[in-house]
């Protein structure tokens, strides 16, 4: 089975489970980052199914690609949750208010890597911002953090 294959598969079987599964989080990775486990972490202390997909680091541009997340609103992860993008850092409340909100948009980026974000713990918290990233590509802030 190709990685497009598997991709798409995964894809399409959360799209079409999300109303019993809204809580779903399926999750693409480098299998060396770490900051992406407190991430996961983070879902699950919320209440949210969380699983994973290893990705070779080479393929993850691949993954944003197909999942329409762009040079400028990429992180570290892609995530799919109830059939939105979920790149990056994302706090489960912001996923829970994309869920019950459900606008016409592709998903939610925690561009770069903001230190203060869940999965992103540590010394000081730098200010970042959540973009809802629309169908056609632009992007609002959606939540500031």
């Amino acid at each position: 089975m190709t990685f497009r294959t598997l991709f798409l598969s995964a894809t399409f079987s959360l799209l079409s489970a999300s109303v019993a599964l809204s809580a779903s989080v399926s999750v693409f990775k480098d299998a060396g980052c770490g900051c992406c486990g407190g991430w996961m972490s983070h879902m699950r202390e919320n209440g949210f199914a969380v699983s994973a997909t290893n990705v070779a680091p080479e393929t993850m541009d691949v993954v944003k690609s197909k999942a329409g997340v762009t040079a400028d609103t990429a992180s570290c992860h892609t995530a799919i949750v109830a059939g939105y993008v979920v790149e990056g850092h994302v706090p489960a409340s912001d996923v829970q208010r994309l869920m019950d909100e459900r606008p016409d948009a592709i998903g939610l980026s925690a561009p770069g890597m903001p230190i203060g974000s869940p999965g992103m713990e540590g010394a000081g918290a730098e200010p970042y911002d959540v973009l809802l990233i629309r169908r056609d590509g632009r992007t609002e802030v959606f939540a500031s953090h």
